[in-house]
């Protein structure tokens, strides 16, 4: 699979499943996106497997991993939540 297609279709889970989770929740009002507000923060491609970090425009705090098995043709999607963040000074 290229890497159009590969983002293509990993921008497409994410904006369904965000679609789907957010309105299940019961945000009020309804919360929709498309591909286009979902963006591309990393990707990879190793032989025939792909793998990409996503985020969506909305503040969450929530990323996606997407993760192409070409030998296998299988997508793998992983969801998950920023938990926390410390700024650590090395020193000289």
């Amino acid at each position: 699979m290229d890497n159009d297609k590969f983002i293509q279709l990993c921008k497409e889970k994410v904006a369904d499943y965000t679609n789907t989770t957010m309105n299940l929740s019961s945000v009020n009002p309804p919360v929709y996106i498309s591909a286009s507000d979902v963006y591309v923060v990393w990707l990879n491609r190793t032989l025939q497997n792909n793998k990409a970090l996503l985020s969506t425009t909305i503040e969450d705090g929530k990323y996606y991993e997407v993760t192409y098995n070409g030998d296998k043709n299988e997508m793998y999607f992983d969801v998950y939540v920023h938990v926390y963040n410390e700024a650590v000074e090395l020193g000289d």
